[in-house]
């Protein structure tokens, strides 16, 4: 087992409540692990540098898949021992390169706004939309209502943020996810 030291920079969306991962850690280790809003991956050339963040859509439960971001110059025996280290504490890892929106917000957001944009024009009711889907593919919730459950101004934020970096209409926020961020901005919820 690797020991590693949490520096806590506050604010963890991946780790907001106790977790096995959070408990194995130790006053001293040979790895450092910097948790929360206010770490960043600075080490691009650095070998020994990995980033990683747990998926989660908006105001949902952390998943148990965490996408582990490695750099173009990162050791390949460092994210071994991330993902050892990451694995250890029960959580399922991806390597991914370190790209905005890694692997899950790019293959997912797109499909999110297809549905919004979908139900915008009458395809089908978003009960039906979502029992379709659950039924059809055998996904566990739609997906409307796992962007309402969890914040559709979230997932406003999200795409916002893709749209930005890559500028193509498929990570353009849907017109519900921009109505719904000027709800939330106002106070009158989603």
């Amino acid at each position: 087992m690797v020991r590693y030291v949490i520096v806590d920079t506050g604010g963890s969306r991946s780790f907001p409540g106790p977790h096995p991962f959070l408990e194995r850690a130790s006053a001293d280790g040979t790895v450092t692990v910097h948790l929360g809003a206010g770490a960043e991956m600075d080490g691009h050339g650095a070998s020994n540098t990995v980033g990683f963040a747990r998926f989660r859509v908006g105001d949902g439960d952390p998943s148990d898949l965490v996408e582990l971001v490695r750099q173009p110059a990162t050791d390949p025996a460092s994210v071994e021992v991330a993902r050892a280290i990451l694995e250890e504490a029960g959580l399922q890892v991806s390597v991914c390169g370190d790209f905005a929106g890694r692997i899950l917000d790019r293959l997912i957001r797109p499909y999110y706004n297809e549905a919004l944009t979908r139900l915008d024009e009458g395809l089908a009711s978003a009960a039906d939309m979502d029992l379709t889907v659950k039924l059809g593919l055998g996904y566990p919730e739609g997906p409307i209502e796992l962007l309402e459950r969890t914040g559709l101004h979230h997932h406003h934020d999200v795409t916002k943020a893709l749209f930005e970096t890559y500028g193509t209409r498929h990570y353009a926020p849907a017109r519900r996810a921009v109505v719904a961020k000027r709800r939330a901005e106002r106070g009158n919820g989603e």
